[in-house]
Formats: C-alpha cells, sequence, structure tokens
C-alpha cells in the first residue's frame, strides 16, 4: 500500500500526517505545494479540496485489495473479523 499526501511546508496538520504515516511504516510521496501551483491545482482538482494535507491511497489492484481485507489491514476499513473474498 502506498500513500500519496499533498502537503505545505508551514503546516502542522501535514507534519502531524507525515509523522503518522512514518510510524505506521505507509510508503508516501509527498508532493509539497508550498510554492509550485501547479502542483497546488492538481491536488484541488484531484480532492475537490483547497486544504492542506490530502491523502490519498494506493492499494493496487484487486488482488492486493482482497489480500489487505483479509488480513484487516485496509487503513479506512475496520473489519471486526477478517474479510473472506470466497
Amino acid at each position: 500500500m502506498h500513500a500519496i499526501i499533498y502537503t505545505k511546508d508551514s503546516c502542522g496538520y501535514c507534519h502531524k500526517a507525515l509523522t503518522t504515516l512514518d510510524q505506521m511504516k505507509v510508503s508516501y510521496t509527498n508532493i509539497d505545494v508550498t510554492h509550485d501551483q501547479e502542483l497546488y491545482q492538481e491536488m484541488v482538482e484531484r480532492s475537490g479540496e483547497r486544504t492542506v494535507p490530502q491523502i490519498f491511497w494506493h492499494v493496487g489492484g484487486s488482488d492486493e485489495m482482497h489480500a489487505l481485507l483479509s488480513t484487516g489491514k485496509l487503513p479506512f476499513v475496520t473489519l471486526k473479523k477478517p474479510y473472506s473474498c470466497e
């Protein structure tokens, strides 16, 4: 699983989110939009939001998604028991 996070230099919430991703040992790409209007516009178009951080999760394909579901490790889904697609 991989995250893409849009941040700005002076954003405390961004630093907190990056620290959390580091603690979770999640790989991520940090896109700093502080001084780049084109990247900022890309973020707005992609998210529909104008605030940072904006975080996107890339899981992969169906096999990767089901593997994460079966272990309960999909970050935005809380399961009481592991999911089975069988």
